[in-house]
């Protein structure tokens, strides 16, 4: 077997010379470059300061913090807690959050498979297999899209829909949020 593994692996093929150059691993490099942090990804320690009245922008360092605290509310995506609202765009303030949803949500009626099935088969019979036509599913599909914008942020989040009680109980959950929001 004179063939040589070009895999680096010498003890399937019989090879007892560990000091192969095609053998040995490269170094890596010296200086590893590293990607900055995208923004508006994850959530960070510290948020942006709460404006005290009258006292316009506070840059700096403060004491209060906007870190994640208990969840009071989740809509898709968007979480609300006691300080703020977290959404994958970044960490939001709760104050002054402007919240809107919006019912992009469709419903129609239908005869199902079966009633058309059995009109023609009792259609044969009498003519009474014609008032099967009458049943009727309603049918829901759509979203309901829920935004929020606060400091200078905002997001969308899609919430699939299966019948009105979906959107009367996301509305609900919207009318939750901006009395926290208040």
């Amino acid at each position: 077997m004179s063939d040589q593994n070009p895999y680096g692996d010498h003890h399937l093929y019989g090879s007892s010379a560990p000091q192969d150059p095609q053998a040995r691993k490269p170094a890596p490099p010296a200086y590893q470059p590293t990607l900055p942090a995208m923004p508006g990804y994850g959530v960070p320690l510290r948020g942006p300061e709460p404006v005290a009245q009258g006292q316009g922008w506070q840059h700096g360092g403060g004491s209060q913090q906007y870190g994640p605290g208990a969840t009071l509310l989740t809509i898709g995506d968007i979480a609300v807690t006691e300080t703020g609202i977290m959404t994958p765009a970044g960490l939001l303030p709760l104050r002054g959050a402007v919240w809107t949803v919006s019912d992009m949500s469709r419903t129609e009626s239908k005869t199902p498979t079966y009633a058309i099935v059995l009109a023609v088969v009792f259609a044969l019979a009498c003519l009474l297999g014609l008032l099967f036509l009458l049943i009727k599913d309603d049918v829901t599909t759509g979203f309901a899209q829920v935004t929020v914008n606060s400091g200078g942020k905002y997001h969308a989040v899609l919430i699939p829909v299966r019948g009105p009680q979906d959107i009367y109980a996301i509305t609900q959950q919207v009318n939750y949020a901006r009395s926290l929001s208040a």
